[in-house]
């Protein structure tokens, strides 16, 4: 909340939005303190006067000070909405869950509720219900509340279906937790920025019908003010005295629209958020001088390399304002296979997206080139780089179904990539489409590719994902951990139809992964990054053999295919520092055994140590003999 909280008010609309709204609270909430007269005395000598240092905003028919009676009539605004907000949320937040987490008829008897809620007149039930209890305006909002609360519902229980059939909830049944306690402490969370989007809208609501009963003359009646009689007072004297309409019509539709641009502020931050959970409050980079300096690319390879099929150097990507990815150099050669590894938070996926300007939460490229084929990709525009995905560089992620649309059958799907791609007729690529199903040795081709996703295993899926990523004939595969959500076996396949690909296409593949089992198996050179940055770069016999970094030999050692039987997994201790926590000196500082004081003084550079070979780190001569004794 937190979080949600800063990334709303560093928005200008809704710190202006929620300053106005303490406004009001405070001043309303405080009449007393800060009205200048009480809400019913009267001025007799100043009747429909203008502003004045007596009265700020003027005097009312009666001589009454439009200034107090504002504040005092915000009090009854400011209760109507939290009655009103209470009814609301409480039957809301309550029936939306039960309905989307229990089910069955639970489900059946809220949804029809619902529904049959929904064709009710509100208004006039409103009306209604103050006929019967006549100038009760909480009796009014309360009822209005409850009439609004089945959108509310349905809302929550669409996203409660869709919650409780995630895994960390499936392991909260297991865990033999109450419903009531999985709704609360697992469910419920993930939905707070909705339901305060939902309560910022029906204040808003709730405030202009308040006003649209006070002018109507129901509700809060003369003398006791409220914003709605104010209104119906200003229109009463328009003839002879129109500026009254400013300071009672100004207040409400100001407060109108900032509980609309607040509840707005929100579900963009929310969304923002949810998108990229992990990352740092958005901030300057904090870079000295100094540091600029030791991370510049000239401490890395300065010039691309003009053979290379992806040259990329001194590349930076920051989200929100803060940089998560600093400065990195790589190249791919044609037909070559390179691994990016390191733990999660370390900036793989982050780089890898970036190269195909696909930076998530709204990121960008704050520095650095991306070469391919001798074009910056950073420089292109929108439709030249949309030009360049699919054809140039295919991406697989690590989890098929999200690369695949439910509502599409496999080979629609397939053969609009081909003839976007290809420019084929519908025929042509009916048949392109079979081929391609062939070549990733899917069986039976013709009746698979009639199926939809849901009716796929997750090895088929990721088979097909492949296929569509090779629809364009690209000469760049850029594969985003694709085995991680797959069994042993169907993983070992996975890598082999990579390899075969590669062999028979000739291209080149870049792959995200934390496996050193898919290294060894696939990749020709590896690239280990750290807390956003490149730590060691090297041929993969080379950094098996003789890691030249602490955090590349940790990594190493935990291998689950090196481990000892008997003897435990070697494990680096810590974790990854987030954006936020980065040191000024070597990231890996506090989890290395090798650290010393000099590591933190400053910025640590990449340097080449070998040829071929670079490295992050002040005390590879220490490392060196270790790790070539593996």
């Amino acid at each position: 909340m937190t979080a949600l909280a800063r990334g709303v008010l560093r928005r200008p609309t809704a710190a202006v939005s929620a300053a106005w709204l303490c406004l009001v609270l405070v001043s309303s909430v405080g009449a007393p303190l800060f009205a200048p007269h009480g809400p019913l005395d009267q001025d007799l000598t100043h009747v429909l006067s203008g502003p004045s240092s007596g009265h700020l905003l003027g005097t009312d028919a009666l001589g009454r000070d439009i200034l107090s009676r504002l504040l005092y009539g915000g009090q009854s605004t400011l209760l109507g909405v939290v009655e009103a907000l209470l009814v609301y949320l409480l039957l809301g937040i309550t029936f939306g869950l039960a309905a989307g987490y229990l089910g069955g008829w639970v489900d059946w008897v809220v949804t029809r509720t619902a529904e049959l809620m929904f064709a009710l007149p509100g208004i006039i039930i409103v009306l209604v219900v103050l006929s019967v209890f006549p100038d009760n305006l909480s009796v009014a909002m309360i009822t209005f509340g409850a009439l609004g609360s089945p959108g509310l519902v349905r809302l929550l229980r669409a996203q409660t279906l869709s919650v409780r059939e995630e895994l960390y909830v499936a392991s909260a049944r297991v865990s033999g937790l109450a419903p009531a306690q999985i709704l609360r402490r697992h469910i419920l969370p993930r939905m707070i920025s909705m339901v305060i989007v939902q309560a910022a809208l029906c204040a808003a609501i709730v405030v202009t019908i308040q006003a649209g009963l006070g002018f109507l003359g129901f509700g809060i009646q003369p003398p006791n003010p409220s914003w709605g009689g104010l209104v119906a007072d200003a229109s009463n004297v328009i003839d002879t005295d129109p500026w009254m309409l400013v300071p009672a019509g100004v207040p409400l539709v100001l407060t109108v629209i900032a509980l609309g641009l607040l509840g707005d502020a929100i579900r963009d931050s929310a969304t923002a958020n949810w998108s990229v959970s992990t990352m740092a409050p958005p901030r300057a980079p904090a870079a000295s001088p100094a540091r600029a300096t030791a991370d510049s690319p000239a401490a890395a390879p300065a010039d691309p390399d003009p053979e290379a099929l992806l040259s990329v150097r001194g590349l930076s990507i920051e989200i929100s304002g803060t940089v998560v990815v600093q400065d990195v150099s790589f190249d791919l050669m044609p037909g070559q296979t390179m691994g990016v590894v390191g733990e999660s938070g370390c900036g793989k996926s982050v780089t890898a997206l970036g190269v195909l300007g696909l930076v998530p939460g709204g990121g960008r490229i704050s520095a650095g080139r991306c070469l391919f084929e001798g074009r910056d990709l950073a420089a292109l525009s929108p439709a030249e780089l949309a030009a360049v995905r699919g054809s140039g560089i295919a991406f697989v992620s690590q989890e098929p179904m999200v690369a695949l649309d439910p509502t599409f059958t496999v080979s629609a799907q397939l053969a609009e990539a081909v003839r976007r791609h290809r420019g084929l007729s519908r025929k042509a690529a009916r048949s392109r489409v079979l081929e391609l199903l062939s070549l990733v040795n899917i069986p039976d081709p013709a009746a698979v590719a009639g199926r939809y996703p849901h009716q796929l295993s997750g090895g088929m899926a990721q088979r097909i994902a492949i296929a569509l990523a090779l629809a364009g004939e690209p000469r760049l595969l850029i594969a985003d951990e694709p085995t991680t959500a797959l069994d042993v076996t169907v993983q070992a396949e996975i890598l082999a139809l990579l390899r075969t690909l590669q062999a028979r296409t000739g291209m080149s593949v870049l792959i995200v992964t934390h496996d050193w089992g898919v290294v060894a198996d696939l990749c020709d050179r590896a690239v280990v990054m750290y807390a956003g940055q490149v730590v060691e770069y090297a041929d993969v016999s080379d950094m098996f053999h003789e890691p030249h970094h602490p955090y590349t030999l940790g990594l190493l050692a935990a291998n689950p295919h090196l481990a000892v039987e008997g003897e435990p997994l070697p494990t680096i201790p810590g974790t990854v520092p987030a954006p936020r926590d980065w040191p000024s000196g070597c990231r890996f500082t506090d989890r290395c055994p090798y650290a010393t004081a000099e590591c933190s003084a400053g910025p640590v550079p990449l340097v080449q140590q070998q040829a071929d070979r670079l490295s992050r780190c002040l005390h590879t001569d220490r490392l060196v003999p270790e790790g070539g004794r593996r």
